[in-house]
């Protein structure tokens, strides 16, 4: 009796190990044709390319601007426009990974997360959707807090408010239980104005993101403009006092203030032609913030030596020493434009997220219901505010700022990934394999792209012998090579990535190499998140899950 229900026992649990595993390998199949359907209860097509364009500037560029260009400046020197450039040229790279895939399904709200569906699996899906939202969740309530602290340096400048606005209210926090918790007021309140925005209409909240956006690129302009009859070109030279190396750092550095452009991807199900404006949208947007990054460094540069740039504000202090105090006025005018803008595309990228996965089953059916009248998913959007609201409001994370990032490198690298499985899937492999197949052998060489940039960074991070990094670099080449050589890529509908493999694998190489050079408690939070997150999948979202549904399909 004991030995039939210890039989029992072991058939049962590998019978919850094979369904397991049977629900994690499914991917979602996507049809389209030539037809937008707007009709029903679902997101209405309000966007049009400069909405687009606009939300993508409006996520990308923040008071980073003002701050990070400065800060970077000091280690790289005017070399720091190098870096900018060098970042942005990475970005655009993995911006021509987004626009195909955002022409390829361009009615679908969902991102990465999407697009790891389609091309490999439903738990691969689900643990980038985990890492990106954390990142998001985090983020917003670190943004909330930063324009909560910017709106009251705003409102300082008047002297009826200056010195008496307590810290609970807007500047850091109210620290109690020994720092533990820190009480911030306005920043939850700031979040309930533009969840309630969003909640209202994409087209209300696409008008305030045109305004603000447009604002902050104006006061940028009048910055780079003003500043620029003040510059000593002297002050250029040396152009890279700290040797290449420290502007390949600062490239690292400087590459997140590019996050933001995939933002556009998630509003494929709002864009009135998606199909044309999502590629443009995307690539527009990084162009326009990679040249308003450059003339920045230019002008900060040449301003001042930047030995003698400072930490905290160094453009608004450059302007101060010229003479030029209401320019810095203007700079805590965009810091607050840029902070709301931000924060308000950020909301909105999330709720379409867990909007995505309601629909797919992966999390509860609520968060896939859109209002009738508003045609917002009201009930995601409100889910987002509220957590971004408790942690702004209590928390400093501030702190954790050194945890982020991970989930914008793990889903640009895996969007890069999916290209190229795409793309292979249109063809048969030339090459067939007696042991793997086809897919599974393409998908070995990403990996080890993937796992010889971790690393090259890893060699790079801790200054070990050029020697491994060129081992390394060969492998990942030859990796490369094996890709071009063993498979063969269709031209998909559509925008079309150039250089396919090679493109993407420079993509992934470059990102992972990134992820290196993070805090190493980046590192743990991805295993222990990634660990979670199966927990959740295994004990909901295997069971729930419905890659089929017709809900999904959007795009007739």
């Amino acid at each position: 009796m004991a030995t039939q229900q210890k039989n029992g026992g072991a058939a049962s649990s590998q019978s919850c190990f094979s369904h397991f595993c049977s629900s994690a390998r499914r991917a979602k199949t996507l049809t389209s044709s030539s037809t937008l359907s707007t009709t029903g209860d679902g997101l209405i097509r309000r966007l049009g390319l400069f909405d687009l364009i606009l939300l993508g500037v409006g996520a990308s560029i923040g008071a980073g601007i003002f701050v990070v260009t400065g800060t970077v400046a000091r280690d790289a020197g005017p070399g720091v426009t190098i870096c900018f450039v060098i970042a942005g040229a990475s970005c655009v790279l993995n911006a021509l990974c987004y626009a195909e895939l955002s022409s390829r399904f361009p009615a679908v709200v969902g991102g990465a997360y999407l697009y790891a569906y389609t091309a490999f699996n439903e738990l691969t899906a689900f643990l980038v959707f985990a890492q990106m939202m954390l990142d998001y969740h985090i983020g917003a309530a670190s943004i909330a807090r930063s324009l909560a602290s910017h709106l009251i340096t705003l409102l300082e400048l008047s002297p009826f408010f200056k010195g008496h606005v307590p810290d609970w209210i807007g500047h850091g926090g109210q620290e109690l239980l020994g720092g533990a918790i820190s009480i911030n007021i306005l920043a939850p309140v700031l979040l309930a104005l533009l969840t309630i925005i969003l909640c209202w209409g994409v087209g209300e909240s696409s008008i305030l993101n045109s305004l603000m956006t447009a604002a902050k690129i104006i006061i940028v302009l009048v910055v780079i403009f003003a500043g620029a009859f003040k510059v000593d070109v002297d002050n250029w030279t040396p152009f890279a006092p700290n040797g290449f190396k420290a502007i390949l750092t600062g490239a690292t550095v400087v590459f997140f203030a590019y996050v933001g452009f995939d933002a556009v991807a998630n509003s494929a199900e709002e864009s009135k032609k998606p199909q044309r404006d999502l590629p443009i949208g995307i690539l527009g947007s990084l162009l326009i913030c990679a040249g308003l990054y450059v003339g920045v460094c230019l002008v900060i540069t040449g301003m001042v030596p930047y030995k003698l740039l400072g930490e905290d504000a160094p453009l608004a202090e450059a302007f101060k020493s010229k003479g030029m105090k209401y320019v810095s006025i203007l700079i805590s005018v965009g810091a607050v434009a840029g902070l709301t803008t931000t924060l308000l595309v950020g909301l909105y990228v999330q709720s379409r997220l867990y909007l995505g996965l309601g629909r797919d089953g992966l999390l509860p059916s609520i968060f896939a219901k859109v209002h009738p009248k508003r045609h917002t998913p009201i009930h995601s959007q409100v889910w987002v505010g509220f957590v971004a609201g408790i942690l702004g409001g209590l928390f400093n994370v501030h702190t954790l700022s050194h945890i982020l990032s991970v989930g914008s490198l793990t889903g640009y690298s895996v969007v890069a990934a999916c290209v190229v499985t795409l793309r292979r899937k249109d063809k048969r492999s030339q090459v067939s394999s007696r042991w793997i197949s086809a897919w599974c052998e393409s998908v070995i060489y990403l990996i080890i792209v993937a796992g010889c940039s971790f690393a090259a960074g890893v060699l790079y991070r801790y200054s070990a012998s050029f020697i491994f990094l060129i081992i390394v670099a060969v492998i990942a080449i030859l990796a490369c090579a094996a890709l071009c050589l063993r498979h063969a890529y269709a031209d998909p509908p559509g925008f079309s990535c150039p250089g396919v493999p090679i493109l993407p694998a420079v993509c992934i190489f470059f990102n992972i190499f990134l992820f290196a050079q993070l805090h190493h408690e980046a590192w743990i939070r991805f295993v222990i998140l990634n660990i979670v997150a199966v927990g959740i999948y295994a004990l909901y979202g295997q069971y729930h899950a419905n890659p089929s549904s017709d809900e999904t399909i959007v795009y007739h």
